[in-house]
């Protein structure tokens, strides 16, 4: 018999052990997840991939933009929501004089009292329509159809004829990534319009908000109205943000629990306004004797 014949079978031939492969593909998942994160090597690769693949979604969206236009054709809705439309554009384009005629009543007359009649620059935006829905049940976030090449730029603010509805996390040639204020632990600086305190609104991750941090004795009562206090520098202030929805004091703890209802929502319009980036804020002023004078322990040059 020949040698080939003592030679073990192919069917009886194993590569690596499951767990061995599991291990070594989990580790480098996680290589390639930190180099990423460590030095964003694939942001490139993301922008080719989301410029191939947008023929792709608009080619999925194709089917139920055709249903829509022939249920349209059969109603007479069509041109009910082609007006509506427009109607709602213009309402949107306004929104920022809106939002912020009472904030700047407000300014205005404590300016006087100062003497010092200064005035706002104007708040220009971008107007855009609501695609979907991010697939990830964990997150708030929705995607636009505008991106890098009508100007958009991460960390601009978005807003509808209500309010404060998120910020631009992600931006892609042709679209962006919007997450909204809802999302867990998003962060918004706010103050109540009745009395002025500032604090920060977060996402509870389930729709709500939750004004942390306050405590137990602070003036806050239900159906008191926030709006950005412009403590961030992204967010103008004057918009406004939510509605106390309940108050929930605990001697117990040093904090009270604090609930609020967002007043902007994506689940009633299709259109939003994303805000343009404001002016950056002149650098705190460094003290000159601090700067020159020695550090302890150090004997001065002469």
């Amino acid at each position: 018999m020949s040698s080939s014949s003592h030679q073990t079978p192919p069917f009886f031939k194993r590569g690596p052990a499951p767990l061995v492969r599991l291990v070594f593909f989990v580790a480098l998942s996680l290589s390639l997840l930190f180099v990423d994160l460590r030095f964003r090597y694939l942001e490139v690769l993301r922008q080719a991939i989301a410029v191939m693949t947008y023929p792709l979604q608009r080619m999925a969206y194709g089917p139920v933009a055709a249903a829509s236009s022939l249920g349209d054709y059969f109603t007479s809705i069509g041109t009910l929501r082609g007006e509506n439309t427009r109607l709602q554009r213009r309402e949107i384009e306004a929104t920022t004089v809106s939002l912020r005629q009472e904030q700047l009543d407000r300014e205005n007359q404590q300016l006087r009292l100062l003497l010092d009649m200064k005035q706002r620059q104007p708040v220009k935006g971008v107007v855009a329509e609501i695609q979907y829905n991010v697939r990830d049940p964990f997150s708030h976030k929705v995607i636009i159809n505008k991106g890098s090449q009508q100007d958009i730029l991460l960390g601009e603010a978005v807003v509808d004829e209500q309010g404060v509805i998120g910020q631009v996390t992600r931006v892609y040639p042709f679209q962006s990534e919007v997450t909204l204020i809802s999302n867990k632990d998003q962060g918004v600086p706010v103050r109540i319009v009745r009395n002025g305190l500032r604090s920060v609104v977060f996402g509870s991750g389930d729709g709500q908000l939750e004004l942390r941090f306050m405590a137990t004795n602070a003036d806050v009562k239900e159906g008191d109205i926030l709006e950005t206090s412009g403590l961030d520098g992204i967010y103008v202030p004057g918009l406004p943000v939510a509605k106390v929805s309940s108050v929930r004091r605990d001697v117990a703890y040093s904090f009270a629990r604090i609930l609020c209802t967002p007043l902007g929502g994506v689940d009633r319009n299709d259109l939003v306004l994303v805000l343009s980036p404001r002016e950056q804020l002149p650098p705190p002023a460094v003290d000159a004797e601090k700067v020159d004078k020695p550090g302890k322990g150090r004997r001065a040059r002469k």
